[in-house]
């Protein structure tokens, strides 16, 4: 289930080329992420009182052309997979014009409030964390 996040690029959030700074993929990222997961209508609220968190454990990103102040940006996010613990996100950044800025890959896992990884409770696991093949086309 793809969703997108549209939003525009700040001038502090640009480097001294007049480019978005190879950091701030990593916050777009994440406020995709985060977008997403609310519009699937997942509980983070509720796993975090519950005692559980959602710690990234790895991210692949690979930059395809530069975003620049005065761009919207559509970030694409969808579960590319899903396991016991843990789970993998695709993401896109594109630029209004449909060019793709970024990519990436993004693993997270499940965790107890102890650090121990942890199989997330069944109550969390909405339809829109469950990949769809339909969104790799």
């Amino acid at each position: 289930m793809k969703k997108q996040t549209v939003f525009d690029v700040r001038t502090y959030e640009c480097d001294s080329y007049g480019h978005v700074n190879n950091a701030n993929y990593l916050n777009y990222l994440e406020y995709g992420r985060m977008s997403f997961l609310q519009q699937i209508g997942f509980d983070y609220d509720g796993i975090l009182k519950e005692g559980f968190f959602l710690y990234i454990s790895h991210i692949d990103i690979r930059y395809k052309a530069s975003a620049v102040f005065g761009d919207t940006l559509t970030v694409e996010s969808y579960p590319a997979k899903m396991g016991a613990v843990s789970g993998t996100f695709h993401q896109t950044i594109k630029n209004q014009k449909g060019i793709l800025c970024a990519e990436a890959d993004v693993t997270w896992a499940t965790v107890k409030a102890g650090g121990q990884l942890s199989k997330m409770p069944d109550k969390f696991i909405v339809p829109g964390l469950i990949p769809d093949p339909k969104d790799w086309e």
